[in-house]
């Protein structure tokens, strides 16, 4: 039983309103049903409500009070989340300046009080109440809301990010916390005095609506004044939350020890890993990393939520054409499939999309990450760890060693790996990697200038995908616009398909934030290396020579397919600008 139940039943036996054998039987009825003590009391008939109340609210100086008559004002139950009011059995019933009084239940329950101090900012001032008028009044004035536990297992509607205040975001603290469970989390001794209840709430508070809004990333960045924290949706980063500059030792050092991190050492940058449980099946992973910065460590976190991981090939945002060459292309024996472009733009996606197609109990698939985002049954994946010597191309040499059929490489980042990588390809090896390049055909270019020589590379290249993610148009806001011919000819629309073409765009809503944007799609550029290019390949052609042969040959490039998207009203035009290249 906790402090304040115990204080409670020796302040009840000491008055002489129970006995030491009711106290017992209350005690061991209390431990078997883990409800409050005075609940159990009132249960058994040993005390009855108003006396209770009169006792508590002489004992506690707490002002007793009757709800039934008593009109709460709604406003105030903005203050105060639902599951808060219900999990402490309190209402918040009356404001004057700058206090704001609350009716409770168990006024020694200095923690809910202390809760609810957070989450307004306010001075509180407690009152007591009979438990059955507070529970009453909570389903009586709060809206219904069971949208925490009906969503727990499932992925979370999105809700617009607003730039929040801190006030504003301790509304959201409350909401939804009790699904919320760090795995493993480790204990430190070290750690600051500072780490109290308070930091904890909004730590995780900032997880939580991070999941909740969709985010990809989230920055929590020092500056002079304050600390900023940034979320990351549909690829663009969006202002969500202003804290005090003097929390930023503690909520940086509550990130560090979730993630496993040194406390302490606030000079070098740092990785690590949270797991956190969101429901009763569902978990979702936050990749760390901290930098030193002028004014602090600037700390960011990658949301990887499985759940929401799209594996289906046929969902990404292939044309038919395309698709099918991919398709084509991973179930060839041998040979190398390649997937470029800049950070952010889903290559890991589609190479694990890959990868799932490949996953048969008669395949051994290997992989080399760095780091490794997403566990998959049946795939024998590896960490890469540079610190000791584990690096891709070290990786690879063992891989060749293990009976491979499919072979996963990260990134290729180096001659050694490269050269590792196309050698597997050539000897029966099915080998998947990227490469940061802007376009399919210099990734050829690329690899030549590493070092690798061009008749290996036409010999063991067979596919190379280009892709970038652009915002999908909000379909609650979608409406149709007309475009001048000009403007749809100098993007690059074929003439052909200008006359009566017509786009979307999104007026912006609740519930895209009014950015007119909901969710990414893929926008692909799949050049096979058929014997044309190879020829080319073998000739020493410049990445514009192969990139004008792959054209002719049927390949639709980056701005192509943005183009055949806008037209089909899932994205704009103007978000095909902002992520593609002018042919």
């Amino acid at each position: 039983m906790t402090v304040g139940t115990s204080l409670l039943g020796q302040l009840l036996l000491k008055a002489r309103l129970i006995t030491e054998e009711q106290l017992n039987e209350a005690v061991r009825i209390q431990k078997l049903e883990g409800k409050r003590l005075g609940s159990v009391l009132l249960k058994l008939g040993y005390i009855n409500e108003e006396s209770l109340i009169t006792f508590l609210s002489r004992q506690y100086n707490a002002p007793a009070i009757n709800l039934t008559d008593h009109k709460i004002d709604t406003n105030l139950l903005k203050l105060v989340p639902y599951e808060t009011a219900k999990k402490f059995q309190l209402i918040p019933i009356s404001k004057d300046g700058a206090a704001l009084r609350i009716a409770v239940v168990d006024p020694s329950n200095n923690f809910a009080i202390d809760e609810v101090r957070f989450l307004t900012g306010m001075k509180i001032s407690v009152h007591v109440a009979a438990e059955s008028a507070i529970m009453d009044s909570i389903e009586k004035y709060y809206p219904r809301r069971d949208t925490a536990k009906a969503s727990a297992g499932a992925a979370p509607k999105g809700k617009p990010v607003e730039s929040m205040e801190l006030d504003d975001m301790n509304k959201i603290i409350g909401s939804a916390l009790d699904e919320l469970t760090v795995v493993e989390e480790k204990e430190d001794k070290d750690a600051p005095r500072e780490m109290d209840a308070p930091i904890v709430k909004l730590v995780n508070g900032i997880l939580m609506n991070a999941i909740n809004t969709r985010a990809s990333d989230i920055h929590i960045e020092p500056a002079e004044t304050l600390l900023r924290v940034r979320y990351r949706v549909d690829g663009v980063l969006q202002p969500v939350l202003k804290l005090p500059v003097k929390m930023k030792n503690a909520l940086t050092s509550r990130i560090k020890i979730m993630s496993h991190l040194d406390i302490s050492e606030r000079r070098l940058p740092q990785d690590g890993r949270i797991k956190l449980k969101f429901g009763e099946d569902r978990e979702i992973d936050f990749r760390v990393s901290t930098l030193p910065t002028l004014w602090g460590e600037k700390i960011v976190m990658r949301l990887l939520d499985k759940s929401n991981l799209q594996l289906d090939l046929t969902r990404l945002g292939f044309d038919e054409k395309p698709l099918q060459d991919f398709l084509d292309a991973i179930e060839k024996p041998y040979g190398m499939i390649l997937v470029t472009g800049p950070t952010g733009s889903g290559k890991t996606t589609t190479l694990y999309s890959a990868l799932s197609q490949l996953n048969k109990p008669g395949v051994n698939i290997m992989t080399a990450e760095d780091p490794v985002e997403y566990n998959f049954f049946g795939i024998n994946q590896v960490q890469i760890k540079d610190d000791i010597g584990l690096n891709f191309a070290s990786a690879l040499r063992s891989f060749l060693r293990q009976d491979p059929d499919v072979i996963m490489v990260g990134e290729i980042r180096d001659f050694e790996t490269g050269e590792i990588a196309v050698k597997a390809a050539l000897t029966g090896h099915l080998v998947l990697s990227t490469l940061h390049t802007n376009d399919a055909p210099s990734t050829v270019t690329r690899l030549i200038n590493m070092g690798i020589e061009p008749l290996i590379v036409s010999a063991s290249v067979v596919l190379v995908i280009a892709q970038r993610l652009a915002r999908k148009i909000c379909p609650k806001c979608k409406e149709e616009q007309k475009i001048s011919e000009a403007a749809l000819r100098k993007a690059g629309l074929a003439p052909e398909r200008i006359s009566g073409a017509s786009c979307s765009i999104g007026l912006g809503c609740p519930e895209c934030n009014n950015t007119g944007y909901k969710g990414r799609v893929a926008l692909y550029e799949v050049m096979p290396v058929k014997d044309e290019l190879k020829e080319l390949i073998l000739q020493g052609a410049s990445s514009a020579e192969l990139k004008k042969e792959a054209i002719r040959l049927g390949m639709a490039t980056l701005r192509q397919s943005g183009l055949k998207k806008v037209l089909e009203g899932v994205t704009s035009m103007e978000e095909v600008l902002r992520v593609t290249f002018e042919d």
